[in-house]
């Protein structure tokens, strides 16, 4: 008895609807997803059990790395630009327009104001060289960081404050920014941390 013979069937399977989902995803992804903003320094933050999440406009974000410095940014550059034309006006500072816009397209700054010309004129590459380095001064002789501070409120008085500081930051340090804080009666912040995993018992 002779075998039934099977007809062979192509395996040629057609990619071109599995093509065009791949690129409407990456495409969504690529529009809707936000970028990490580039710190100059590492920071752990501490972790917490709290999950309440921050807003992604009008933030002022203070970050304290372990040795201390402190730097600051802002989301917006008009507030950028508003807050370095007051603090220069306040600290005996004047900025050419060019200055001014290297300046609003910096994601971190924290540099004593005295030393903001110079570091302008670096190209980008040096400057994040740099940054790490620096650091805006907090102490009670000269205290920049309250100028900072209370120049972004009025350049913005929605902007909400949040710190970010390593774990291994020394107490004085969080507790020296926070008194500059209520000096300019500013007693509402966040903390940002990292969410801790608790295990059920």
């Amino acid at each position: 008895m002779s075998k039934v013979k099977v007809a062979r069937k192509s395996t040629l399977i057609d990619m071109t609807a599995m093509s065009d989902v791949t690129v409407l995803l990456l495409t969504f992804f690529m529009l809707t997803s936000t970028f990490v903003k580039k710190e100059p320094v590492q920071v752990t933050t501490p972790g917490s059990v709290s999950e309440i999440k921050i807003p992604e406009t009008n933030i002022l974000q203070i970050l304290i790395d372990p040795t201390g410095k402190v730097f600051l940014s802002l989301d917006k550059q008009s507030d950028m630009v508003a807050t370095l034309t007051s603090v220069g006006e306040d600290l005996g500072v004047k900025f050419t327009p060019e200055e001014i816009q290297k300046f609003k397209i910096l994601k971190t700054f924290g540099v004593p104001i005295k030393s903001m010309k110079a570091y302008l004129a670096m190209t980008a590459d040096n400057q994040d060289k740099i940054l790490k380095d620096y650091g805006i001064p907090t102490d009670s002789l000269d205290n920049q960081f309250k100028s900072w501070i209370k120049n972004a409120r009025m350049s913005n008085p929605d902007l909400r404050i949040a710190i970010k500081a390593d774990q291994e930051t020394p107490y004085k340090v969080i507790k020296s920014v926070m008194t500059s804080l209520q000096d300019l009666r500013e007693n509402r912040y966040n903390l940002i941390t990292s969410l801790k995993v608790t295990s059920a018992n």
